[in-house]
């Protein structure tokens, strides 16, 4: 029987190095008192923020230090929680921190609506007289930008303390996914127990054995059915938090706040499910290919993540490393000397063990080294992953050595693009240099399949969750029965060629994004953004690659939309999807040629 190991098994240079944050959970708790001193500090300015220019600076600059120290406390307790979800004093620890931040939250709230009463005008006044001001010059037109919006500051401290009981679905949640569920075992073709867990499915679902696979996915799925009613009333009621929340600021939907916080379109969403949706076709086309290349009559959702390429091959972690930093030469020497540098200073929490959170990030904070957590599986897809997850990290790198504290963080929209151009140089490296056939082809295939999950399924999310809000808005119950039947028409449109079971119904229970509500579609735009920046780059060279690493310093500093214009893209137009879409056509039949 196959088993997950205990972390104190594992090796401690596969464990990020938190102690670099805190040397002991002691020190993390006098962190944490300090930090709750310094909300009383703000919350006596409520009422008197912008009353003169000298007043506001030290204001902002009091939050940012609040900020700062809560944001740590908050990341090393989340951390250690991850670690080992089934631990109940980090539980405990990561639930007084999560206290901490919405008491920060809520002392800070007063600023933005204060700030609200100034003009335009009267800010750049208070810049005349303060120039320290000036720093905060963006930060204040997003202020202002969504004044509409903004309730009084009384309102404000409010949903600011509700922060804890709004996110309350998506934490039950991931307590039941993560520590509560126990998934069975399964014999593979040698008559060996196999447990299944939510960090390995899917690698089980690519192994070549076609009946193993049918029993993987019926038992992982029929594990998901006992809990049915209790995930659908968690969505539910996440998604009830959206729509209450989006009407108490006055906007026309959940989306159209989601979207507005960091100043996207909502055309933009449309038009990737719009471009998208015409252009199944490519989709289609791969399923077919997967269908004859497998020699099935009928390709079931338990093929869907099987190869076309035969057996997956091993692929061990310094292996991998070794094949990323090399990949990402294109973008400069310096990016990637710190990837490697941050690779041996363990940056990475590599493999699973027995209670860790399941899936991938990256984190870390303002004053930390960056960490990123995996669960490693000896396989080309996790190398994909890490590529994916050290893009995240170097952006944070990046933008923190060329921005202050107000600009360190960066909307998702843009973030998905630094991650996923890692991926599609890592392709490009790997085709143009690797002359295994057997590994050309697996990464033929990680690309196809990277692209069909990130484009085409999670448009395919963006468009369940854009109909599950509207369905809410218009007064229709969220029942378990309803949203399966939304999400198997869903896949049912997108997955043509393919025969569907009513299991696969489920499939919308196991994604935890959906209680973080309108974020999925941001891949799909992303990875769009991101194979034009990688094309770019590749194809003209340093000075591309120059405007890519200014668009990563910028962080926050600037809209979506423009920071994208930077690197050479532009997502208001539908251009970029496309790309995207005809890429992936050309990709699968060179794929099909080689398999001839």
């Amino acid at each position: 029987m196959s088993s997950v190991p205990d972390r104190s098994e594992i090796d401690r240079e596969y464990t990020w190095d938190l102690e670099s944050v805190y040397a002991s959970d002691d020190e993390w708790e006098a962190a944490f008192e300090a930090a709750s001193e310094l909300v009383e500090e703000l919350a006596a300015y409520e009422g008197r923020a912008v009353e003169d220019a000298g007043t506001l600076l030290e204001v902002l600059e009091l939050r940012e230090r609040l900020m700062r120290r809560v944001s740590t406390v908050h990341a090393y307790a989340r951390m250690r929680s991850d670690e080992d979800t089934t631990d109940q004093d980090y539980q405990a620890m990561a639930t007084r921190a999560g206290s901490l931040a919405s008491e920060a939250s809520a002392a800070a709230s007063f600023l933005e609506p204060e700030l609200q009463t100034l003009s335009r005008e009267e800010f750049e006044a208070m810049v005349e007289a303060v120039p320290e001001l000036e720093t905060y010059d963006h930060y204040v037109d997003d202020v202002l930008r969504v004044k509409p919006h903004t309730r009084s500051a009384e309102v404000e401290s409010l949903l600011a303390e509700l922060g804890e009981v709004v996110g309350a679905p998506g934490e039950v949640y991931s307590m039941l996914s993560n520590a509560d569920m126990t998934f069975p075992t399964v014999e593979d073709g040698d008559g060996a127990a196999v447990e299944i867990t939510q960090s390995n499915v899917v690698k089980l679902l690519k192994r070549p054995d076609r009946a193993f696979r049918r029993r993987v996915y019926e038992a992982y799925f029929d594990e998901w059915e006992t809990v049915r009613n209790t995930v659908a009333t968690a969505y539910k009621n996440s998604v009830k938090a959206d729509v209450k929340l989006a009407r108490a600021r006055d906007y026309g939907s959940a989306r159209e706040a989601a979207l507005d916080g960091p100043n996207v379109p909502v055309d933009v969403y449309d038009t990737l499910v719009e471009t998208v949706g015409a252009e199944l076709d490519g989709l289609h086309r791969y399923l077919e290919l997967k269908r004859e290349a497998l020699g099935v009559e009928e390709l079931r959702m338990w093929d869907l993540y099987a190869p076309l390429t035969g057996e997956e091959p091993d692929l061990p972690y310094e292996e991998a490393t070794d094949y990323v930093v090399d990949a990402l030469a294109p973008i400069g020497d310096s990016y990637r000397g710190r990837v490697a540098e941050g690779l041996d200073s363990r940056w990475v929490d590599v493999y699973e063990n027995d209670g860790k959170r399941s899936g991938a990030y990256s984190g870390g904070t303002y004053d930390t080294q960056p960490f990123i957590l995996m669960n490693y599986q000896d396989d080309v897809s996790s190398m994909y992953t890490l590529a994916h997850e050290l893009g995240h990290s170097m952006h944070s790198e990046l933008t923190k050595e060329s921005q202050p504290y107000v600009y360190s963080g960066y909307e998702i929209f843009v973030a998905e693009v630094a991650s996923t151009v890692n991926e599609a140089l890592l392709t490009d490296h790997l085709l143009e240099t690797v002359d295994d056939e057997a590994l050309r082809r697996r990464v033929l295939n990680e690309f196809l399949e990277r692209v069909r999950s990130t484009l085409y399924r999670q448009t395919l999310f963006a468009e369940f969750e854009a109909r599950t809000h509207e369905l809410e808005e218009d007064g229709e119950a969220l029942t378990a029965d309803r949203l399966d039947e939304l999400y198997y028409d869903l896949k049912e449109r997108y997955y043509e060629p393919a025969v569907l079971d009513d299991r696969i119904a489920r499939e919308w229970m196991r994604i935890p994004h959906f209680y973080r509500a309108f974020y999925v579609y941001q891949y799909a735009t992303g990875i769009s953004a991101a194979l034009a920046i990688a094309d770019r780059i590749l194809s003209e060279g340093e000075s591309a690659a120059a405007d890519y690493r200014a668009f990563l310093r910028r962080g926050s500093r600037g809209y979506p939309l423009e920071l994208l214009e930077v690197a050479g893209v532009d997502m208001s137009e539908p251009a970029p999807i496309e790309r995207a879409l005809a890429s992936y056509r050309d990709r699968t039949e060179e794929l099909a040629a080689e398999l001839e």
